[in-house]
């Protein structure tokens, strides 16, 4: 761990700088400051339940300052790959909102609501919720054994709610991955390209791709924030709020590189 100031940031959102009982204490605060002092940052999501906008408005009504080019969503990246890859009609199995984000394409099967007899160009999985049961994975299966694209928004393994940790699409990714034999594109942490993406952007803004200073990333989980940041050569620095537990921590094989009791510490 270097002692010198980050030249940028990026952040985790959901239990980073808020959790479902509203901000943490400080985040708005911190991100005004890096704002006024002229450091750049980038938010990095797997959350898959919102669109794009939908978070903008959501990150806004907590007092927390962020411009549309500032958040990262897999759902975002998952339209480029569609893109790529030249798909036209695609089986969603994810929330309805995080659909507006995947581009101007023929919603077919899956949670669409429009009736499919043959084979999508890809499958592209999200969270959806409770909504997820043996009739949809059977389908996703069929579909990507019958040449499908298999695309994951994310690979999240679980989430904290309200009411205790969560399934997040993670396992329901991995079942269609083992029982077909085909990898998924995953558009959102810990994968390289998503991260990259990030980088990219604060790159285009002025940011040195080389430099003493480190860039960071700050958040709670030790896969999908640390070792993510760590396998693109930046810091990861883990938060002991959110997911966070002692014991995760200890028994990992991930070091962090700098463990903090909140993200509001960034500025001490």
């Amino acid at each position: 761990m270097t002692n010198l100031y980050p030249r940028a940031f990026l952040f985790d959102l959901d239990g980073t700088l808020y959790t479902s009982h509203g901000v943490i204490p400080g985040a708005p605060e911190v991100l005004a400051t890096l704002r006024n002092e002229g450091v750049p940052f980038r938010l990095l999501t797997n959350t898959t339940m919102r669109s794009r906008a939908e978070l903008l408005d959501h990150i806004g009504s907590m007092g927390l300052d962020v411009m549309e080019d500032e958040l990262f969503t897999p759902s975002v990246a998952a339209s480029a790959i569609l893109d790529v890859y030249e798909c036209e009609s695609v089986a969603p199995f994810v929330a309805e909102q995080a659909m507006n984000d995947l581009g101007d394409r023929e919603f077919v099967g899956g949670v669409s609501g429009n009736q499919f007899m043959g084979r999508p160009d890809a499958v592209v999985m999200g969270d959806v919720g409770e909504q997820w049961n043996a009739t949809l994975l059977n389908e996703a299966l069929r579909y990507v054994l019958d040449g499908a694209v298999l695309i994951a928004l994310q690979k999240g393994r679980y989430w904290l709610s309200s009411d205790g940790p969560r399934l997040d699409v993670g396992p329901f990714v991995a079942a269609i991955e083992y029982a077909t034999k085909e990898e998924a594109i995953v558009c959102g942490k810990p994968e390289a390209p998503f991260f990259n993406a990030a980088l990219d952007s604060l790159f285009s803004d002025g940011v040195a791709r080389e430099g003493d200073e480190p860039i960071v990333m700050v958040g709670d989980d030790m896969v999908n924030d640390v070792y993510g940041a760590q396998k693109v050569g930046i810091e990861g620095w883990l938060v002991k709020t959110g997911k966070f537990s002692e014991p995760t921590l200890q028994q990992s094989d991930v070091t962090p590189d700098r463990v903090i009791e909140s993200v509001a510490d960034i500025l001490i």
